[in-house]
């Protein structure tokens, strides 16, 4: 270490990777607003940001484009601790991002089992479970590129971040977005109903004889039977979660 530099902490580092799961490989440079800002917070310059979070990208098996090789001891361990308990360390970090980023603003959310808000403790649920779900969101759809894996639809008003295994079943993977689909709000409709499902070895989607009983629903999806879906950028589906939902499927 080059004298008067300072060694990175746990939770920079977890503010660190707390980005790399919003952002694409090809915004991780130093003049992305983002990275300037969490520079700014922790009192970093926004080239070590972004040379930090290309030494994640380093250790996601995911990338075809390795990052940089100088991975420390304490980024390998938090990454792992990271990667292991997504739904409390990654929520955790948004927490402290809010606190010391400052980044509050959400990209609304179109679809949730949210419960009915009630008062007292029900209404700091109900803003925590929005904050999880608006979270979820961002990273999902960055993680496809703000694409249908599906069809290709890249309005971000029509998209959904859905969950293979559903939100009120699997509490522990509600923000693993290896249990995400960026999916237009028709066909995440149909995926919530097992009407279409994402094969766990291929990856390709299967469709229900009920879709394709008409022109109509031939042209929105029957065409896709057999179609491999666009590649996740970072975060690959879970062939574990896929699985369990290919069980559910309706021929």
């Amino acid at each position: 270490m080059k004298e008067g530099q300072r060694l990175w902490s746990r939770e920079e580092l977890l503010l660190v990777i707390n980005l790399y799961c919003k952002i694409p490989f090809g915004r991780m440079h130093r003049q992305n607003p983002q990275v300037i800002a969490l520079a700014s917070a922790i009192d970093r310059t926004p080239s070590s940001v972004a040379y930090k979070l290309v030494n994640f990208a380093h250790l996601d098996p995911k990338l075809d484009r390795k990052g940089a090789s100088n991975v420390s001891k304490l980024d390998r361990e938090v990454w792992g601790e990271f990667n292991n308990t997504w739904d409390t360390l990654l929520m955790a970090s948004e927490e402290m991002w809010r606190e010391r980023v400052q980044e509050t603003t959400y990209e609304p959310v179109e679809k949730g089992d949210d419960p009915a808000v009630g008062e007292g403790k029900e209404v700091v649920r109900m803003v925590k479970v929005r904050a999880n779900q608006n979270l979820f969101r961002q990273i999902v759809l960055s993680n496809y590129d703000v694409t249908c894996c599906i069809t290709g639809i890249d309005e971000p008003s029509l998209l959904i971040a859905s969950h293979i295994l559903p939100w009120s079943r699997s509490e522990e993977n509600r923000l693993n977005p290896h249990n995400g689909l960026c999916l237009n709000a028709l066909h995440d409709r149909a995926f919530d109903r097992h009407l279409i499902t994402i094969d766990a070895g291929t990856c390709t989607v299967y469709v229900s004889s009920k879709l394709t009983s008409s022109p109509a629903l031939v042209q929105n999806f029957g065409v896709y039977e057999g179609a491999e879906i666009l590649p996740a950028k970072k975060f690959a589906p879970s062939p574990e979660f896929l699985h369990r939902h290919n069980e559910l499927f309706i021929p």
